[in-house]
């Protein structure tokens, strides 16, 4: 019984929380500050509570695996199928999630400070709840649909507290950049979802990676099977974690308030892809190519971030491309293998990277201060030894690095811009058969997609 408060505790107080927030908002009357920060931190602090209460017991009855079905979404008894709400405690999802709980009440004490009399203050608590919600969801999802729901959740918040200064031009632009990342790595995922419904038969994870509990379940799906679905996987957690080809949109996510990027781009939502690697491991170690394939962007992921990081001109930036290389390096641990070492490596980074980010905007200040009480200049980079490499590729290194690799670039013109035109080139003709159906053109005429003329 305590186990089962404690559950459904995690997901209820954030559940609550958001629809508190967002039925004032919803309604013209939007809460006070006192009260919004007031009722964060007791929501927190009550699946905090829950977590630390169910983690405790499973330890006292040694129990390493919980599980708590909450009902179906869609159920078709003549169809047999259904969509079931089921949550997976275990040794992956309770250190998650309490790390995920902890952070979150330090960002959202720290952001009733940080944003106080700011004109958004509820608009970003709410999209702050929204991503407390899709996290917790995330983390103790049982069942693949559950799990997507979050991942959807935390994509949402994220694009929009990347746009929160909406009334500047290039917040809102990074943040539609950033959502367009996100839809790539959700159709990977919902691909993959759908293609794991048709092998097991249904969306709950003890039938696609086993009912061991982790990290010693055996996945029964076939290895040609687990290359594809896995690659799709692979796709969605590179989108979400901004590995290469999609480390991009990371340094523009630092556009948002201070608080959201240490806890999205800092700590949790960017380490979210790594989660989803570890917890669908034992499909991964059913493919050795797909293992090899994981190791490989993981580790150019890492020598690019290593790179672009040290020309970076501010310092959230720099602490960008810092979390990716970390990142990097996770992924590459999880494709050798070593899920509890990449589990610990999460723990670690994300909680030195949130205080990392929460400092940046006084460091300067701090830095300038340091040197006044010095009475001189820090030269600290003054001694610096250099590479002993040729001037030429040090050059090429250093503008491969400015340019961040142009990987924006590269997606603009050899994916994006393809796919618009022959988007483009299909929405003429559906024009045109518009038309002719209608009696008014023939198909064989000419484009209209006939915008008006200017004069």
């Amino acid at each position: 019984m305590i186990m089962l408060l404690c559950g459904i505790t995690i997901v209820a107080a954030p559940a609550i929380l958001v629809a508190v927030v967002g039925l004032s908002l919803l309604l013209g009357r939007p809460l006070g500050e006192q009260r919004i920060s007031r009722l964060t931190q007791l929501m927190v602090s009550a699946a905090m509570l829950a977590a630390l209460g169910l983690s405790a017991t499973m330890l006292l009855t040694d129990q390493v695996r919980f599980t708590l079905e909450l009902g179906h979404w869609v159920y078709l008894p003549s169809e047999e199928f259904h969509f079931t709400f089921k949550l997976l405690f275990d040794r992956l999802s309770l250190p998650f999630v309490i790390l995920s709980l902890a952070l979150c009440g330090i960002i959202g004490a720290f952001a009733s400070r940080y944003l106080h009399r700011e004109a958004g203050y509820p608009r970003f608590f709410l999209l702050y709840q929204i991503f407390l919600l899709g996290i917790v969801l995330s983390s103790v999802a049982g069942t693949i649909e559950t799990l997507f729901l979050g991942w959807e959740l935390v994509g949402l918040s994220s694009a929009l507290l990347v746009a929160f200064f909406q009334n500047r031009r290039n917040p809102a632009a990074n943040g539609l950049r950033v959502w367009t990342i996100y839809r790539v790595a959700d159709g990977a995922f919902l691909l993959a979802a759908l293609v794991l419904h048709h092998l097991t038969g249904g969306g709950d994870l003890d039938l696609m990676m086993g009912a061991t509990p982790w990290p010693d379940s055996v996945c029964p799906i076939q290895p040609y099977h687990a290359l594809f679905v896995g690659s799709l996987l692979l796709v969605a957690a590179a989108g979400k974690s901004a590995l290469v080809p999609f480390s991009g949109w990371l340094p523009r996510a630092m556009e948002g308030p201070t608080p959201s990027s240490a806890i999205f781009y800092g700590a949790l939502s960017v380490h979210l892809g790594a989660f989803l690697l570890l917890r669908v491991g034992p499909l991964l170690e059913q493919s050795v190519l797909l293992q090899i394939l994981i190791v490989a962007i993981g580790s150019i992921t890492a020598v690019y971030a290593a790179i672009t990081c040290k020309v970076q001109s501010d310092v959230k930036s720099g602490l960008a491309f810092a979390s990716l290389l970390q990142v990097s390096i996770i992924v590459v641990e999880i494709g050798l293998g070593l899920r509890y070492i990449a589990l610990m490596h999460i723990i670690g980074h994300a909680s030195m990277r949130t205080l990392q980010l929460l400092r940046a905007p006084s460091l300067l200040r701090d830095f300038r201060g340091m040197e006044n009480d010095l009475g001189h200049t820090i030269t600290h980079l003054a001694d610096a030894k250099q590479t002993p490499s040729p001037a030429t590729f040090r050059l090429w290194c250093y503008r491969f690095a400015l340019e961040r690799g142009s990987l924006d670039t590269l997606l603009d013109e050899r994916v994006a811009q393809p796919v618009i035109r022959v988007f483009r080139w299909l929405d003429a003709w559906e024009r045109r058969w518009v038309l002719l159906l209608t009696g008014r053109k023939s198909p064989l005429e000419t484009d209209v997609v006939e915008e008006t003329e200017t004069p």
